[in-house]
């Protein structure tokens, strides 16, 4: 029925319209009693053999929303609702910002993709950290905060702007994201080699540690999928080094290859994520757990469209997944699928937990 709807309705509007639409329907059932009981349990039903444990957070599954969706705070509720795990909300940035001029969003139906040049459009981290501060919930859920370079900070400054949302969010924070991997903001990407790395993830750590004094803000940092492989393994060293807690693999890409789309958006500048992203997605994983193990805890994001490619990514060293692109092709009932599919896998296995499960295909290539 939602596929239906997309090509009758969404699918004739602009990208970022239909989104802004989607989202207050969403934030309004999650503010009316009645209707939000309605559809968590239709779309948020519990399997208890996916309960994870990450992080140092105890969450209802392994499956999340990634960063882009959310990035002030608004719908948490509502995405909870959905039936979404965790919610990683931003990218945050320093200072308050338009983003980049419309238009900057464009699907690639026949990808199942998207691209975008959004620009980190968000109304900045003294305003989020006040919403969160503010937030009565009426669902339990995780809440990460992504954080990012304000545009107009110069590259060398971005750490002392890093560190001002550190202060401002890291109280609110479940755990906290890095992030040096979008292509749209100029220079961004250029942190993620390890001498700009290594003294960035050092002051956030330090700010996110003297500002809550109370527990340990879990820490990672979220890297592209265009890295070469060396460059992989080289963050990779870092973070253990640093005792990051973990890794997102991976942001958006700029390659353009292998697509089914026609025509002159396939040559619209920004970030490709959807489908196409998910067969190099799953190899910086896959190089990763093999580098770092259980060292620290990784994410899987990028072309997760199912619970089979969920289920891939937990073999692959995922604790934990995260899905966004996919979410408006396939409407409000992707996570109950991934879900109900993922707990189907899972039984079906060897592995008695997803723990178990977590790494298993890297294992037995090295053993």
């Amino acid at each position: 029925m939602y596929k239906l709807f997309f090509n009758l309705v969404f699918k004739r509007m602009d990208p970022e319209k239909a989104h802004y639409l989607a989202f207050r329907w969403i934030r309004l059932a999650a503010r009316t009693p009645v209707l939000r009981t309605f559809v968590a349990a239709a779309l948020a039903p519990r399997h208890k053999e996916l309960r994870t444990e990450a992080l140092g957070l105890r969450m209802h599954g392994p499956f999340g929303l990634a960063a882009g969706f959310d990035k002030n705070a608004i719908a948490i509720d509502g995405m909870a609702m959905l039936g979404f795990d965790h919610i990683e909300i931003g990218t945050v940035t320093g200072e308050a910002q338009p983003g980049n001029p419309k238009k900057r969003l464009f699907r690639l139906v026949p990808d199942r993709a998207l691209i975008n040049r959004m620009g980190f459009n968000n109304e900045g981290s003294l305003a989020v950290a006040a919403r969160l501060a503010s937030r009565n919930p009426v669902f339990r859920t995780t809440v990460g905060v992504n954080i990012g370079k304000t545009k107009v900070v110069p590259e060398a400054e971005a750490v002392g702007d890093y560190v001002k949302s550190t202060e401002r969010l890291a109280a609110f924070a479940d755990y906290l994201v890095v992030n040096v991997s979008s292509p749209n903001t100029p220079g961004l990407r250029n942190l993620q080699a390890t001498e700009a790395l290594r003294p960035l993830l050092t002051a956030v750590r330090e700010a996110a540690d003297r500002t809550v004094r109370s527990r340990r803000v879990p820490l990672l940092v979220k890297i592209a999928p265009d890295l070469a492989d060396e460059d992989v393994d080289a963050v990779a060293d870092l973070a253990v080094e640093l005792g990051l807690d973990g890794i997102i693999a991976t942001n958006t890409t700029i390659s353009r290859e292998g697509l089914k789309t026609s025509g002159d958006v396939v040559n619209e500048t920004g970030g490709l994520s959807g489908a196409p992203l998910k067969e190099r997605s799953l190899e910086v994983l896959r190089r990763l757990y093999a580098r770092v193990g259980d060292r620290i805890t990784l994410v899987g994001v990028g072309g997760i469209e199912n619970a089979e490619d969920a289920w891939q990514r937990i073999l692959a060293g995922a604790t934990l997944v995260q899905g966004y692109s996919a979410f408006i092709y396939e409407g409000p009932f992707y996570a109950r699928a991934i879900h109900k599919g993922l707990a189907a896998r899972l039984n079906n296995s060897p592995y008695a937990t997803l723990a178990d499960a977590v790494g298993a295909d890297v294992k037995k290539v090295s053993a």
